[in-house]
């Protein structure tokens, strides 16, 4: 996202987990393209749950959630099923590394998963 004359450009904060292939892919690719960010590391910061429910009601509360992940598939069934909003969210505030990565806030867009082509829609550059 570029700033018009006299605007500051629109903070850009990644939100994710530091030693994950797919954080390190996002990381090159925001670097090799001169896209200054903030990062929010759930390891040493942890997951808020406010901004977890402002996720979920912009994007869908199942695209926040990593069901695909080994944390998530670790779970017993019980805590699988019949996933709520709620539980959900309450899965990933016990478990940060269930919450998908990258998510990027970066002015009013919200990014989510590591996709060239839509992070060079939004910041420009190359989607490859």
């Amino acid at each position: 996202m570029h700033a018009f004359a006299g605007e500051e450009p629109a903070m850009t904060t990644v939100y994710g987990i530091k030693n994950c292939d797919t954080m390190k892919k996002t990381f090159a690719w925001l670097d090799s393209q001169g896209v200054a960010h903030d990062f929010h590391d759930y390891k040493k910061l942890g997951a808020d749950a406010a901004l977890l429910r402002k996720w979920a009601a912009r994007a869908g509360w199942e695209r926040i959630i990593n069901t695909r992940g080994p944390s998530f598939r670790k779970l017993p069934p019980e805590k699988q099923a019949d996933l709520t909003e709620k539980k959900a969210i309450a899965l990933m505030l016990e478990n940060p590394s269930m919450i998908r990565r990258p998510i990027i806030e970066a002015g009013a867009a919200l990014l989510i998963g590591f996709d060239a082509d839509a992070f060079a829609k939004q910041f420009g550059g190359k989607s490859r």
